[in-house]
């Protein structure tokens, strides 16, 4: 058997959710017959399994002929070699393709489907099958869908769009379930701790922290802690502490940033300590700010794609901010400014002079950093705003630091994905 090549290895990885070699799990050495069979399945048919001497049937015979009608005969990688592994395909026939969606989800883990759906999508070009109901049913629904889904937005018949917000609410559920806690509280103690005074009123005593503050005064005879300095809550809990302004580069690279700023934003939103506006920007600028109760109704407000006007963007937030020394804004583009370079570079240093946490995120999503422009990154890194990607987990801990005005927690970048050249 041909020597194995890391594209092998991985698509072997992703259909088994293992490393290719000898070992199943830790310390667990998988049989030999095992290992022939999973390499058969990866190769695929029989002049590209030639030396495995596996023959498949059942379960597996069904799970090659789902990878083949993807993978078989359209690869442009190795060519005819490849080609002649594994024949098939789905055509253009959405009752085909449905069937296909329900093989895979039968004989794959939803990690896998979710890989499968997309290859199938930009590999065999089948967006456009996506607006047919019976089609958008038979899918594993994840960001990535949601993506697609919203760049068919304009082109979505009435019929289809139902079923396609049914989908798009369904992951964004899921998002909420699983970010909104976290973001609620980490975002709630950095107010808290923002707010608190030293000459606050009894009932608003931060008890843990004035103890804390003032243990060098411990008096063990008396075992009593002597409160020299009280540390308390500020009054304005009641009210609006923050502004937060989350501007959203919707070029289609951003799709996956849309989708989780948008529910971060209303998450944000339900926070009544927060006044926060979302705007969505190409060359135009569009504020959703009165969507975000809903933010299924603010994903299918943007319109992914198009050219970028960052500095237009820019422009209309800082016409919003009337408390800079109290407002985060959070800017999420790739950077690539197709408007004046100089005035976007101007602007994040009048609002920075004036008070304003700027936040420059060049994505917001768990595929590390997109293509960007490093220059631009570079100039307002210079500026005290450095640009970096963001993780869904990480952010509340951004969005805690800077309304503290403490030092980002940034991730290294030697460990950071990094981008990958010209959009």
């Amino acid at each position: 058997m041909a020597a194995r090549d890391t594209e092998t290895e991985k698509g072997a990885e992703r259909m088994t959710g293992q490393k290719v070699g000898e070992t199943g799990g830790v310390g667990e050495v998988l049989p030999e017959g095992e290992r022939l069979r999973r390499w058969r399945l990866v190769l695929g048919g029989d002049r590209g399994a030639e030396g495995t001497g596996v023959s498949l049937s059942g379960r597996d015979l069904a799970m090659d002929k789902a990878l083949a009608a993807l993978y078989g005969g359209r690869d442009g990688g190795d060519g005819q070699a490849r080609g002649a592994r594994r024949q098939g395909g789905l055509g253009g026939s959405a009752p085909d393709v449905a069937r296909w969606l329900g093989d895979i989800r039968t004989y794959f883990p939803t990690s896998v489907v979710q890989v499968m759906q997309r290859d199938a999508i930009e590999r065999l070009g089948l967006a456009a099958l996506l607006l047919e109901p019976e089609m958008l049913e038979a899918v594993e629904a994840d960001v990535h869908l949601v993506g697609t889904l919203l760049s068919l937005n304009k082109a979505m018949p009435e019929t289809t769009k139902e079923t396609a917000r049914a989908v798009v609410r369904k992951v964004v559920e899921e998002l909420e379930k699983k970010l909104a806690a976290k973001t609620r509280q980490t975002v709630t103690g950095a107010l808290d701790r923002s707010a608190r005074v030293n000459r606050p009123r009894h009932q608003d005593i931060d008890w843990n922290r004035t103890i804390a503050a003032n243990l060098k005064n411990y008096l063990p005879e008396y075992r009593t802690v002597v409160p020299e300095k009280l540390i308390g809550y500020g009054r304005a809990a009641r009210g609006v502490k923050k502004d937060v302004v989350l501007c959203i580069d919707q070029s289609g690279s951003m799709a996956a940033s849309v989708v989780y700023a948008s529910v971060f934003g209303a998450v944000l939103a339900s926070m009544r300590s927060l006044a926060t506006r979302l705007v969505v920007f190409d060359t135009s600028v569009v504020d959703l700010t009165d969507q975000l109760d809903d933010p299924v109704d603010v994903l299918f407000g943007t319109r992914l794609g198009g050219g970028t006007d960052i500095n237009r963007a820019l422009a209309y937030c800082q016409s919003k901010i009337t408390r800079p020394s109290e407002t985060v804004v959070v800017l999420i583009s790739d950077l690539y400014e197709g408007g004046i370079k100089d005035e976007m570079l101007k602007r994040v240093a009048a609002m920075k002079a004036a008070g304003v946490q700027f936040v420059t995120l060049l994505a917001l999503s768990d595929e590390g950093a997109p293509a960007y422009d490093h220059e631009h990154a570079a100039a307002l890194a210079a500026l005290g705003a450095p640009a970096f990607a963001c993780t869904p987990d990480l952010f509340p801990e951004i969005m805690a630091a800077a309304i503290e005005k403490r030092p980002l927690p940034v991730p290294d970048p030697e460990t950071a994905p990094a981008g990958r050249g010209p959009r």
